[in-house]
């Protein structure tokens, strides 16, 4: 039997749940892969502030999350940056496809897939999403400064978002459906240091109203049944958001696996699904409690759980017992990454030690040379991306580096930028913006993409986006904190690298107001059609954003 690549368990997922049940996995040697599509450390990594997490008084999402996955890392677990597209379950040797088209042998599998936010469905949601509704205060609350804001929702993460609203918003009033709130009394009891929150119970959220932008709400109050209508006292434009629990991301698994109404798997209390050798852990399970500490927690129950089955399937095919030995480079990584990042930070560089192994990986798997080209002008944000151009000078011989300057146009403000172009010297796929925090994935995605063998999809969708007729500009609206906005980015950039008719734009939102102001955009991410003929926000995959183009 062929052993070479198989793993003792892969984990699909790597937030909390996924790394912590690496660390049990990897201290007890056995041979484990992290698989994770945008960013290690999941959703949590937008918290900038941890104080309940045991044992541990102050820290960020990132901060913490980082460290486990230095934790791993030490006990010989692996990392990949890839999005798992088909899993096959049912046999001893499971097989994991990612969208890149590689093929992964595992005899285990744990499922961290976490969720993302759930709608509500009142009237205007999805009318204002983007200008006024929003699910996401980290990456939308700086569009609401010095606006009023409703915040819907009572548990958790509706109480800990409104206190973070604060920081910009001038008033927040939560709407809770429910006569009290429905997370733990110290967390709401918080509440009272922050006088301009404003807690109405037993209120409900019908409608969002106004011309382009949300200019009122509608809300019930359920104890009278009256009916009144929200506007902000100086009568300018209100911000919206929801924060009403998650929708597991199971929706590709739906039919191979057991899952309850709302699509969480199903586990029994060792964390085992309905297939043998297949677990869950984290939010992507049924929980009432879905915080760092319980995904840990299912992290590692899921991990010991597995241990037995794994070392049952090893005697059963003959194979060796499990021993995986850290890596000597891992091991010294592991000491080392801090460091670097620290001394990136110190020196100004935008490559820090984890980012350059990331793209040296990459770069090995290329096949053909591509060039990125920097465009500059005068301006501040010409500076950043020289420097980002210059450090990736002579990094690889499969990259090319080329800086030059635009030439004045009096009729036309040029925009400095990063273009990637193939050998041809196609360069439809440009950022308009450091490809810095969730982006630097996507930049990684995006040279894949276009020096092959790149992203594999179906030969059915490949023609469609080749049979699109006509150009397109496709430009993505992003910030650097949002985990929703790499997704959007990539597969803007996919079609790009599929048709030389199509070209694809990232933008930080941050650096361009006019921007914001020209769109009215209040979320991100925000995709562009042709310059404005059409406005979406929220994510969006290939296929949705294929179908928005044929019927353009």
């Amino acid at each position: 039997m062929e052993t070479e690549n198989l793993y003792d368990v892969i984990i699909v997922g790597g937030g909390p749940a996924g790394l912590s049940a690496a660390i049990y996995l990897g201290r007890a040697r056995y041979h484990v892969l992290v698989m994770e599509k945008e960013r290690f450390g999941g959703q949590i990594t937008i918290t900038s502030e941890i104080v309940n997490y045991p044992g541990v008084e102050k820290t960020s999402g990132s901060a913490l999350t980082e460290n486990m996955r230095l934790q791993a890392e030490a006990f010989g677990a692996e990392f990949v940056l890839a999005e798992a597209a088909e899993l096959e379950m049912n046999h001893e040797i499971k097989t994991i496809t990612t969208t890149k088209g590689e093929v992964y042998r595992t005899l285990g599998m744990i499922l961290a897939l976490g969720a993302s936010p759930r709608k509500l469905g009142f009237i205007g949601e999805n009318e204002f999403r983007g200008r006024g509704v929003a699910y996401c205060a980290t990456c939308d609350g700086e569009f609401f400064t010095g606006k009023e804001v409703l915040v819907v929702g009572g548990g958790f993460a509706a109480v800990e978002e409104s206190m973070f609203l604060t920081k910009y918003a001038k008033k927040v009033t939560m709407l809770v459906i429910t006569e009290d709130f429905t997370c733990a009394a110290g967390v709401s009891a918080q509440l009272k240091n922050y006088p301009q929150i404003e807690v109405r119970f037993q209120t409900e959220l019908l409608e969002a109203g106004g011309n382009s932008v949300v200019e009122y709400a509608k809300i019930r109050d359920n104890t009278t049944g009256e009916v009144t209508e929200y506007r902000a006292a100086d009568g300018s434009t209100i911000g919206i958001f929801v924060f009403v629990g998650y929708a597991p991301a199971t929706d590709f698994i739906k039919d191979k696996i057991v899952l309850n109404e709302q699509g969480y798997i199903v586990t029994d209390q060792n964390q085992r699904s309905s297939i043998e050798g297949v677990y869950a852990a984290g939010d992507v399970c049924i929980k009432n409690l879905r915080q760092v500490v319980t995904a840990v927690s299912d992290g590692a129950t899921a991990a010991t759980s597995m241990e037995k089955y794994v070392s049952d399937c090893r005697e059963h095919l003959r194979l060796p017992k499990a021993n995986h030995q850290p890596k000597q480079e891992n091991n010294q990584n592991a000491g080392s990454h801090h460091t670097d990042k620290n001394s990136s930070a110190e020196s100004g560089s935008f490559l820090n030690h984890e980012m350059r192994s990331q793209l040296l990986s990459v770069f090995e798997k290329f096949e053909k040379k591509i060039t990125v080209k920097a465009v500059l002008t005068d301006s501040g944000a010409s500076r950043e991306l020289e420097g980002f151009a210059q450090e990736l000078q002579g990094i690889h011989e499969k990259i090319a580096v080329e800086i030059t300057y635009a030439k004045n146009n009096a009729d036309k403000e040029e925009k400095p930028y990063l273009a990637i172009c193939d050998e041809n010297g196609s360069n439809g796929i440009r950022y308009y913006s450091v490809p810095g925090g969730h982006e630097f994935n996507s930049f990684i995605i995006a040279l894949y993409n276009t020096a092959g063998p790149g992203q594999k999809l179906g030969g059915q969708l490949t023609k469609r986006i080749k049979d699109i007729p006509g150009r397109h500009l496709l430009q993505v609206m992003a910030t650097l904190s949002c985990t929703n906005c790499p997704e959007v980015v990539m597969a803007t950039q996919k079609i790009a690298a599929e048709s030389n008719q199509i070209d694809a734009e990232m933008y930080d939102l941050s650096k361009f107001p006019e921007l914001k102001e020209k769109y009215q955009i209040m979320a991100v991410p925000c995709l562009i059609v042709d310059n404005g003929d059409k406005v979406l926000f929220g994510k969006k995959g290939i296929e949705e954003i294929v179908e928005v183009l044929e019927a353009s």
